[in-house]
C-alpha cells in the first residue's frame, strides 16, 4: 500500500535510490538499529549511497531521513486498526493540535476580507473535490473566486496573476509538483498563499505564508485507497473558518 511517488517527486532519484527508500520504509521498525552499513550491504551498495540518498531527499543524513519517514509509516496511525467509534470521531484537538485560532483569524483577514482582487483555489486529484466545496462556499458568501485543477490549462492561473489577492492550495501530500510550481509563481508575485496539507513536513507547507495542518492517517497512501479521515477533517476545518467569519460579521452588525 505504500506509494512514494509524491514523496520522491523532484528529487532526481535513481532506481537504486528508490529501491533503498522502499527498503527503509518496509523495515522501518528496525532499520535504525541496522545502521547505514547494513542497509548498504543488504542493497549491494556502499554507505555513501545511503548518505547521498538522504541528502537528495533534503535531509542532513540517514538519521534525519529516518525520523522524517517514521511518522509517515508507523502502523499506529493506520485507521484499519482503529475501532468504528475512533474512526468516526473528530475532536477539537484535531483542529488545534497543529493549528491555532490566530491562523484562522489570519485566513479570515487575508482571504475573506478581500475587496477588489480574486481568491484563486488550486488542487488536483481527490483534493480537487474538497476544493470544489470550498469554492462553492465562497461563492455563496459573495466572494470573487476562481478555481482550477490539474486538468485545466496553466493559462487559467498565469493569465490572472495580477488579479489574485489570495492563492489557496489543497494538497494532502503537499508534494504534488504542479502545486509546488504554482506556489513558487505566486510567491514570486507577492500573492498571499494558503495551503491545507497533511501535518508532517512537506514542500507546499514550507512555501506558503499560512499552512493548515490536517492529520493524515495514511501518509504513504497518495492514491487514497485506504480509509482516511483527512478530507472529513479538512471540510470540518473549512466550516469552522466560515463559522468564525460569520460570527465576526454578526458582532460588527450588532455593534453598529
Amino acid at each position: 500500500m505504500n506509494d512514494i511517488s509524491k514523496l520522491i517527486q523532484g528529487k532526481n532519484l535513481s532506481e537504486l535510490d528508490i529501491k533503498i527508500l522502499h527498503y527503509i520504509i518496509e523495515n522501518i521498525d528496525d532499520v535504525l538499529e541496522r545502521g547505514v552499513r547494513e542497509i548498504a550491504k543488504d542493497n549491494f551498495t556502499s554507505p555513501s549511497t545511503i548518505i547521498r540518498l538522504s541528502k537528495k531527499m533534503g535531509y542532513t543524513g540517514f538519521i534525519d531521513l529516518y525520523y522524517q519517514l517514521l511518522p509517515m509509516v508507523k502502523k499506529t496511525d493506520d485507521h484499519l486498526a482503529d475501532n468504528d467509534e475512533d474512526f468516526l470521531s473528530i475532536s477539537q484537538e484535531d483542529f488545534f493540535k497543529e493549528n491555532s485560532r490566530e491562523d484562522i483569524k489570519q485566513f479570515v483577514q487575508q482571504v475573506l476580507h478581500l475587496k477588489q482582487k480574486y481568491i484563486f483555489i488550486y488542487a488536483t486529484g481527490f483534493s480537487a473535490i474538497a476544493a470544489e466545496y470550498l469554492y462553492k462556499k465562497l461563492l455563496v458568501l459573495g466572494k470573487k473566486t476562481v478555481i482550477a485543477t490539474g486538468t485545466d490549462s496553466i493559462g487559467v492561473f498565469e493569465n490572472n496573476l495580477e488579479d489574485i489577492g489570495a492563492f489557496i492550495v489543497i494538497s494532502k501530500s503537499g508534494e504534488t509538483q504542479q502545486v509546488i510550481d504554482k506556489l513558487l509563481v505566486a510567491k514570486d508575485q507577492g500573492i498571499f498563499t494558503i495551503t491545507f496539507t497533511k501535518e508532517t513536513t512537506n514542500r507546499a507547507a514550507e512555501l506558503s505564508d499560512l499552512n493548515f495542518k490536517i492529520n493524515d492517517n495514511n501518509k504513504l497512501d497518495d492514491r487514497n485507497m485506504l480509509p482516511n479521515s483527512f478530507f472529513p477533517r479538512l471540510l470540518m476545518l473549512v466550516e469552522f473558518i466560515f463559522k468564525t467569519y460569520l460570527e465576526e460579521l454578526q458582532k460588527k452588525t450588532a455593534n453598529k
